[in-house]
């Protein structure tokens, strides 16, 4: 059994603007260098990837990507400075949340729930179905 977190920003009225999706579509583009080639190894739409960041670089109040258009050589994308920091951050952070949310699971569950190879089918604690 395993409990996890996830992360997002969120708008002062709930909207959620950066979380998991954009972070591993920013991180592709990082290594593909274009937010095409991304969002196709996500198997997401370009228009809807590129909706995330522009909605992303919205809730954030700057740019994310700097795009070049086709050409000689094609367009592409690559992660603006303050882009690089935000995943360098974001990842540093939820591998810290990770940490802590499983000393906490441990703290308040260890010995409580059972193994995730335990033999429960449905019995409660020393109830026995065979007669």
């Amino acid at each position: 059994m395993k409990l996890r977190l996830t992360v997002s920003f969120q708008t002062d009225q709930g909207e959620r603007f950066f979380g998991e999706g954009p972070y591993r579509l920013l991180m592709g583009v990082e290594e593909l260098h274009s937010l095409r080639a991304s969002a196709q190894s996500m198997g997401m739409a370009y228009t809807k990837a590129f909706r995330m960041i522009k909605n992303a670089e919205a809730g954030l109040g700057f740019p994310l990507l700097e795009r070049s258009v086709g050409g000689k050589g094609g367009g592409g994308s690559t992660l603006t400075a303050r882009g690089k920091e935000l995943l360098r951050r974001y990842g540093a952070y939820r591998i810290s949340l990770d940490h802590m949310v499983e000393q906490l699971y441990q703290e308040c569950f260890s010995g409580f729930l059972p193994a995730a190879s335990s033999d429960y089918r449905g019995k409660e604690p020393g109830e026995n179905h065979s007669h």
